[in-house]
């Protein structure tokens, strides 16, 4: 099913885009209407327009402007884990050496198996999402992420299911 993909992937409303809003009540309508598109990204427009208030023209204006603003990224498809087949997923933490830190967000961005990559807080500076179709194959990109230049030590976790996902 597509989903939308708001700019780094937060939950709720993104303060970073508080500054393309105008007034509080086009804040809280576009709130209303990422919340909407969150449960459901093929929602049509006029139904969103009637649960938001506003008409169908207006709600397609701020889809268009969201989009533009790059606020909206894209479109995706999330899959169940049935239908994800024999897919292998890990979270991989990362600790860099930190004058090598950016090497390692390029190194990492040429390896099609690395999903995902956010900076954190805490013990380690990174964090991976990988995806593989066999174990043997996770166990090779684990490996080649650890021996990355400027990563200094790694930590993984198997994904077993996902319980649930916004």
């Amino acid at each position: 099913m597509p989903v939308w993909a708001l700019r780094s992937g937060e939950t709720q409303a993104i303060p970073a885009i508080r500054r393309f809003w105008v007034s509080s009540s086009m804040r809280d309508a576009d709130t209303k209407l990422l919340d909407l598109l969150r449960a459901n990204a093929r929602e049509p427009t006029a139904s969103l327009a009637r649960k938001l208030g506003l008409a169908r023209s207006t709600v397609q204006e701020r889809l268009a402007r969201l989009e533009r603003d790059g606020i909206v990224k894209g479109y995706t498809v999330r899959l169940a884990d049935e239908a994800q087949g024999s897919r292998l997923r890990a979270v991989v933490m990362i600790e860099t050496d930190p004058k090598q830190a950016d090497r390692v967000s390029v190194e990492l961005r040429k390896m099609p198996e690395v999903r995902s990559l956010a900076a954190v807080s805490g013990s380690y500076d990174l964090v991976a999402q990988v995806e593989t179709d066999t174990a043997a194959r996770i166990d090779v990109l684990l490996d080649r992420i650890g021996r990355a230049p400027g990563v200094a030590r790694t930590v993984s976790s198997i994904i077993l299911s996902e319980k649930f996902s916004r």
